[in-house]
């Protein structure tokens, strides 16, 4: 972890989930609070409707801003969009929860204005989170290239028919998987999907992946983890059918078969301001080993 100290140029960006109730009532008071520290406030289009007088860009062009940080507005969902989009800057995440459990966006609403006094002041931890990066061939030509914060899945594009997927790490064959999806996950990722498939927790600075089947159709098949400098590679195998790929269950792509995904630790990691230990929020939010 290092201390995060403000952006010599006073600079912060807010991205915000689309239709949240709250964000309407929460953006002028936010917004007010940081031009009074002296910031030039930077903010998405979801944003746009409850602000005035902010510069308006995509969430891809924040990449392209030296912010001291960006506060999100919303749930984990809306955190891993922003994360994809400001991992290339390096720039820290604030999230706030407005959702339900939000594991992620671990500061509630009632306490934004005091971590933000501390993040000005230099007073906020920042941690590391590593990503995963994909590639995807087809017919032995790169198609696509995704970088994700919790999970890479390749999973069936029909109903009625299991998935089929070759694993490999390191060019070593580990199994014919046949499941309703494949999981590779991150660290960060493996509270979310991949542990409501029986994965394992896995703290975030552990320098690991892990390959979880959804719903093997063997008892056998169970979460394996690697190290982060392995190379996964998954083979599909649907004959005439489809996959699908989805990243951070959010973007993605059809797939076909001999279609290869090829996982790898990404060049970008996402920086999260941190606020008490791991366990302190698989206790606070899953309730977990609580006595």
């Amino acid at each position: 972890m290092t201390s995060q100290k403000s952006s010599p140029a006073k600079a912060a960006g807010i991205i915000s989930k689309p239709g949240n109730p709250e964000v309407p009532r929460i953006v002028p008071g936010l917004v007010a609070w940081l031009r009074e520290h002296g910031y030039h406030v930077v903010a998405d289009r979801e944003t746009e409707p409850h602000i005035s007088g902010a510069e308006i860009i995509t969430r891809e062009q924040f990449a392209g801003r030296k912010l001291g940080f960006v506060t999100v507005l919303g749930g984990d969902g809306t955190l891993l969009a922003a994360a994809r989009a400001v991992a290339k800057s390096e720039i820290p995440v604030l999230g706030v929860n407005l959702g339900s459990l939000g594991f992620l966006t671990e500061v509630p609403l009632e306490e934004i204005y005091g971590v933000l006094a501390n993040i000005d002041a230099g007073a906020c931890q920042v941690e590391l989170r590593s990503m995963v990066h994909c590639e995807v061939f087809r017919k032995d030509a790169l198609v696509a290239r995704y970088d994700a914060l919790n999970d890479i899945v390749v999973g069936k594009g029909t109903i009625s028919r299991l998935n089929h997927c070759d694993v490999y790490v390191d060019e070593v064959f580990v199994s014919a998987y046949k499941a309703d999806s494949l999981i590779v996950s991150t660290p960060t990722g493996s509270t979310a999907y991949s542990l409501a498939a029986g994965g394992p927790i896995v703290m975030p600075t552990v320098e690991a992946f892990v390959i979880t089947p959804v719903s093997a159709h063997s008892l056998t098949h169970r979460p394996v983890v690697v190290p982060a400098i392995s190379e996964i590679k998954l083979i599909v195998n649907t004959g005439a059918d489809q996959a699908y790929l989805s990243v951070d269950g959010q973007v993605g792509m059809p797939m076909y078969d001999g279609d290869q995904v090829r996982c790898r630790k990404s060049e970008y990691t996402v920086r999260l301001f941190q606020f008490g230990s791991f366990f302190d929020v698989l206790r606070t939010k899953f309730k977990w080993g609580q006595r």
